[in-house]
């Protein structure tokens, strides 16, 4: 009988890295089929958010992840170089980084595989391809052959593992998703672009030290500098133009040459291939006790800078989510909020990739003109508020702005550590209050709390370093706020007596019953 996990992941890029270890981190015994024997090692990403970066500070040592990494802001300029929109970076957002961050994607991968090694609960098996799955009413049945890199296929050695629940996180060409017989909508949008990612040889000039879409009828292109040291640069393919002729040298170094005026003296080429910009959603995320997620689920144009922000939101909204189910917590149907929370959220941001993927692949030259007016007029709408969840394990019933992010600042401890508020007070559930609420919610609330790994923190025995916190309660109108473990805000209580029954709703959300939307 093969051993059995409470937890398999299939593919190991940035999603399913991070599913692992925060399930590691959770005590959960998991193991990672990923086919290559090895992580990737060269940057697909470039772009994460605040919330992206605060969730791989819970997943790995964030401040290894990202020490290639900087600001990042976009500007978006015509065929003839005017700014048609400019996209600013914040420094310091609510989260506790800086809100656009260009990064080195090995770094990030690196740092989170070498925390959930440390764990002693994650079994990584590279070298490994999922080729058949079969669920019974306990657990899924993995079989698995070794991989063989150099013809590509599956040919290997036969092994099997089973695991109470998985998670595909293998690409937006998930044989996992094959092998359900999953269905993907197509929206309708389908460019392909030659990707150039470089290394510099000399100091990054200042005008390469952000994103720039040149939104050019005559020939789209984009360049974003990948921390100080790299660079990235993309072209939209003209009619005519083949994947073959795209990939060569010569071809790469006549882009860099025309459009940037770069040449093997400036830069390195380390890597150069055609992409299909696409936008897809699978008809259904969850399949008896398999799950889709990332690229495995969704994939969207890059325009927005949210593909890789999507699948760690996944990671992180399915693993605390099993976790309370594999602990006995929650029954498995809480499991069935992953995908209506996350669907809605990822298609509305995929449709906002979609618009501004419009904008930069716009190939005629008159409704390119008529689209540059529109833009200097004013006439141009901005981007869509960033979407809250708006199902799921939410309090409603109340003002208060549910679905929404919870801000992370630094605080310093009574016993004297100081640090970030993660850190501090772990991965799971966090109820902050302006003052202590143990009268207010009395032993049997606490002890519920404890059960599920509930940080308690009073502002008034902690010093807010940056006021973050108070500042947010402040906002709220509130005397505490009760935060998931995805940084997701639950719900908030107005007094003391509604402190209580926020506890009793937030018990009522994670067990189906009335009280909160699930």
């Amino acid at each position: 009988m093969a051993p059995l996990y409470d937890v398999a992941v299939v593919g190991y890029g940035p999603t399913g890295l991070t599913a692992a270890s925060l399930l590691g981190r959770l005590g959960h015994r998991v193991v990672v089929c990923e086919r290559w024997p090895g992580l990737y090692g060269l940057p697909r990403l470039t772009h994460i958010d605040d919330e992206t970066a605060r969730t791989v500070q819970a997943a790995g040592d964030v401040d290894e992840a990202l020490r290639d990494s900087s600001l990042c802001q976009y500007v978006w300029l015509n065929g003839n170089g005017e700014t048609l929109v400019r996209i600013p970076a914040n420094p310091q957002g609510p989260m506790g980084y800086p809100d656009h961050i260009s990064m080195y994607q090995p770094d990030v991968e690196s740092a989170i595989d070498k925390r959930l090694r440390g764990y002693g609960t994650v079994d990584v098996r590279q070298g490994w391809a999922v080729t058949d799955l079969h669920q019974d009413a306990d657990a899924v049945t993995l079989r698995l052959r070794g991989w063989n890199s150099d013809g590509a296929c599956a040919d290997g050695p036969h092994d099997e593992v089973r695991a109470r629940y998985v998670i595909a996180a293998d690409g937006s060409r998930s044989g996992i998703r094959e092998l359900l017989g999953v269905e993907r909508q197509d929206l309708g949008f389908n460019e392909p672009w030659v990707n150039i990612d470089t290394e510099w040889l000399r100091p990054q000039p200042p005008e390469f030290a952000y994103g720039t879409q040149y939104c050019d009828p005559a020939r789209g292109h984009m360049t974003i500098n990948i921390g100080a040291t790299r660079q990235r640069f993309e072209f939209a393919l003209l009619p005519g133009e083949t994947r073959q002729e795209m990939t060569t040298p010569e071809t790469g170094w006549r882009l860099l040459r025309e459009y940037h005026d770069l040449g093997p003296d400036d830069v390195r080429i380390t890597r150069q291939l055609v992409y299909g910009f696409e936008a897809r959603i699978a008809t259904r995320w969850r399949t008896g006790r398999v799950f889709l997620t990332g690229d495995a689920a969704h994939t969207m144009p890059p325009y927005l800078g949210q593909g890789a922000c999507s699948g760690l939101r996944d990671a992180t909204n399915l693993a605390w989510k099993l976790h309370l189910v594999l602990g006995g917590r929650a029954s498995d149907a809480l499991l069935d909020t992953y995908e209506s929370e996350r669907r809605p959220h990822v298609t509305a941001l995929t449709h906002a990739a979609i618009g501004l993927g419009k904008v930069a692949n716009t190939h005629d030259a008159e409704a390119a003109a008529a689209r540059d007016a529109a833009f200097f007029a004013g006439k141009v709408p901005p981007p869509p508020p960033f979407p809250p969840l708006t199902h799921g394990v939410l309090r409603q019933g109340t003002d208060a702005p549910v679905g929404t992010l919870t801000p992370q600042g630094r605080l310093r401890l009574a016993d004297g550590r100081t640090g970030r508020f993660d850190d501090l007070t772990g991965y799971g559930f966090t109820l902050v209050a302006v003052e202590d609420p143990a009268t207010a919610l009395g032993p049997q609330r606490l002890a519920r709390l404890e059960r599920l790994g509930c940080a308690v923190v009073a502002l008034d025995t902690v010093d807010d370093l940056d006021g973050r916190h108070r500042e947010y309660l402040q906002l709220l109108g509130a005397v505490a706020y009760l935060a998931r473990p995805d940084f997701v805000l639950f719900g908030t209580a107005t007094d003391r007596t509604d402190l209580a029954a926020l506890v009793d709703d937030l018990d009522a959300a994670l067990s189906g019953t009335v009280g909160a939307a699930v």
